[in-house]
């Protein structure tokens, strides 16, 4: 018989407690130390990302998603939220490699710190951890045990439904990087709104935004998951713009400054960009950005940026961001509309419309 464990308290309406809660839960989740100094450092690797300061937004979401829904639970409920800080974490080393990112988080990325086959290996290993803490679930109570106890069916759903999240950020980075080895310029918004639903939308909101109705023993509400689409694209599109932001480094962005720009990213501004601009606008930037990342000087990448600016193209996915925003957080209203704790319910709609909106 598996044993209960401790009922874990916490005030769902605190950001900063649930952000401690769900950091501390991952931390211990990973290895301390070793048997020699080479595996100990293998184990600070590990750690290296889930201590660099982040929001820990996906995991609030599943938090907040589960109070808003009436969860009781809320020991199961952050070890799946860190379990998705863990995904975003692994994810990241990964991303940061294959973008050829020189930074994460206002530090060298780890690639850049330790070499590619290291950092490879490290996120492999982190990999296996959110696996290991997901697997904790198994041994939970039964529908015959205490009241709100999360029971083995639901944790077959939210395992489930994890599997599936990470199937489909695997497939989104596919197309992403797809289309940079092919050198596709002509990719379109429809693609690309495709291809951001696909990496971004389904791991930053809507899996979150499903798991903790499911962990709260609740069916997910068709709107829940167009709320989570949406709101997911719209966070995607302003991460865009706010990557080609002036200062955006500087104010907290967390990420390498112009670097889609410097890594060739297809984004709905490029997209824009060589719909809109004229013929010899258009070789000029698709040029540029075919050449290796190290063949592009600052100079060369600041006039692609101006070219962007000059054609609207910033403005135009700050729209289609904000059309997003508002038709994620209708559809989220719907779908929260009955929501047994109204107190989170708020909470969650305005931490999702902070993101969708942020300027950092």
């Amino acid at each position: 018989m598996s044993t209960a464990p401790a009922r874990t308290t916490l005030d769902v309406l605190d950001t900063d407690a649930v952000t401690a809660a769900i950091r501390a839960r991952v931390l211990a989740a990973l290895p301390v130390g070793g048997p020699d100094a080479e595996l100990a450092r293998f184990a600070r690797l590990q750690r290296d990302y889930p201590s660099r300061e982040g929001k820990t937004l996906r995991g609030r979401v599943v938090v907040l998603s589960a109070a808003a829904h009436g969860a009781s639970d809320l020991d199961a409920v952050l070890t799946v939220a860190a379990a998705l800080e863990l995904f975003q974490a692994w994810v990241l080393v990964h991303d940061d490699i294959e973008d050829g990112s020189e930074e994460r988080r206002g530090a060298p990325a780890l690639h850049r710190l330790v070499g590619v086959p290291v950092a490879l290996n490290v996120g492999d290993a982190m990999h296996v951890q959110m696996w290991r803490l997901l697997h904790g679930l198994l041994d939970r109570r039964t529908a015959s045990d205490a009241a709100g106890a999360v029971t083995a069916a639901v944790v077959a759903r939210v395992l489930e439904e994890f599997g599936s999240m990470v199937a489909r950020t695997a497939a989104g980075q596919h197309l992403d990087l797809a289309w940079v080895a092919a050198g596709r310029f002509d990719v379109t918004e429809d693609e690309y709104l495709r291809m951001v639903t696909l990496k971004t939308a389904w791991y930053t909101v809507a899996s979150p935004l499903r798991m903790g109705a499911l962990l709260a023993g609740r069916e997910p509400a068709p709107a829940l998951e167009r709320a989570g689409l949406d709101l997911g694209a719209a966070f995607q599109v302003r991460d865009d713009v706010l990557n080609l932001a002036e200062g955006s480094a500087a104010a907290g962005y967390g990420k390498e400054a112009l670097g889609d720009l410097y890594e060739a990213k297809r984004t709905l501004i490029l997209a824009h960009l060589l719909r809109s601009a004229p013929p010899a606008t258009r070789d000029e930037v698709v040029s540029t950005l075919a050449r290796p990342r190290e063949e592009r000087r600052p100079e060369d990448v600041r006039r692609v940026l101006a070219h962007m600016r000059a054609h609207g193209s910033l403005a135009y996915a700050q729209a289609a961001a904000r059309r997003l925003a508002d038709s994620g957080l209708a559809a989220l209203g719907e779908a929260l509309g009955q929501a047994p704790d109204r107190g989170a319910a708020a909470a969650l709609t305005a931490a999702l419309a902070e993101v969708a909106e942020r300027e950092r």
